[in-house]
């Protein structure tokens, strides 16, 4: 199995992109060149030029200017130059084989450039070889490269697949969706059934992202694309996994989203949405962990409506797991006779 490559840390390549360049450039015109550099930013500061400011600089249209550029690609690609630049290129080849084959340009510039500039010179690298297929930004998908089209179209097809089969405000840890994309690519070879790879290949969708406690789903969810305190307390609610105290839920969101979170404002957003069940003496759960809305007495109605008649002791037992609150604030709503009664076995029923 082909060695991981990891996704945190810069690639050391053997070759300083910069001098390659340089040397891929020698055989051009001065203006040719000076087209190449200012079109993709070999310079030192990686600014590159649209094609009608580089027009105004030597007084020609926005076209010549295009096909200046695409001379000098082709004629770097027949000179003596490239061919001696061969190993760079396979280096560069390897190196995409280990990441995936398929890897989105932002992923793949950050792991083998240090900085702007050194990114600028790799990008050309492989814009200049025959050996990368750049798969342009799509509504689907990022802009990613590629060595394989086979593969590539095999990814598209399984991110299409995948997608289809999520809900629409459906969560899912890393570790469950990979195994689920992972059953849309059957054929792919063993190299690439790593984890790392698959979530690489995750990241090329446009339309399945990750939110910020490393959980997946539809990028247009709430869930996923969060957007305010709301959406920061239902994570936090859902990652804790039992009711918590409002002022708590404020500091979570503080110290995971690294967004200031005022207990007060917290409360009110809590309030106002309904995933939110406010289950006693400041404590909040989730509406889908089976908590009952409304106040105790609204609770109990419940409890016996699922239930039929039940005991005192059996009331408070299923109460209580609904709500944060003392048995005889149970007691006191059961007694009021507007709305609760013993029957001749003495459980109580709804009036």
């Amino acid at each position: 199995m082909t060695k991981e490559v990891s996704k945190n840390k810069i690639i050391n390549l053997s070759f300083n992109p910069k001098q390659v360049v340089k040397r891929l450039l020698s055989p051009l015109s001065d203006r040719a060149q000076d087209v190449i550099i200012g079109r993709f930013g070999l310079n030192a500061t990686g600014s590159d030029m649209t094609l009608e400011a580089i027009g105004k600089k030597y007084g020609i249209t926005r076209e010549r200017v295009r096909q200046i550029e695409n001379y000098a690609i082709n004629h770097i690609r027949k000179s003596s130059a490239f061919e001696k630049e061969s190993p760079v290129f396979e280096e560069l080849k390897n190196t995409i084989r280990k990441m995936g084959g398929v890897v989105s340009e932002e992923d793949l510039l950050n792991q083998l450039g240090k900085d702007t500039v050194t990114k600028k010179y790799i990008h050309f690298l492989l814009v200049v070889s025959n050996d990368f297929d750049k798969v342009k930004e799509s509504a689907e998908f990022k802009h990613h490269w590629s060595i394989d089209k086979n593969l590539t179209g095999q990814i598209h097809k399984a991110l299409r697949d995948l997608y289809a089969q999520l809900g629409d405000d459906e969560i899912i840890p890393e570790s469950e969706i990979v195994s689920s994309f992972l059953t849309h690519l059957k054929d792919i070879s063993d190299e690439y059934k790593q984890n790392e790879i698959l979530v690489r290949w995750l990241s090329i969708s446009k339309n399945i992202a990750k939110n910020p406690l490393g959980d997946w789903g539809k990028s247009k969810s709430s869930n996923i694309k969060t957007k305010g305190i709301r959406d920061y307390a239902y994570l936090v609610l859902r990652k804790h996994g039992s009711p918590i105290h409002f002022r708590e839920v404020a500091k979570l969101i503080s110290k995971v989203f690294n967004k200031k979170a005022h207990v007060a404002t917290t409360h009110n957003e809590l309030i106002k949405d309904s995933r939110f069940v406010l289950v006693g003496r400041g404590l909040y759960a989730l509406k889908e962990w089976g908590y009952s809305t409304g106040v105790v007495r609204d609770v109990i109605k419940d409890v016996l409506k699922k239930n039929g008649p039940l005991s005192k002791e059996d009331v408070l037992e299923k109460v209580m797991k609904e709500r944060y609150v003392k048995a005889n604030t149970i007691i006191v709503n059961l007694q009021n006779p507007k709305f609760f009664k013993k029957n001749k076995q003495g459980l109580y029923t709804i009036v």
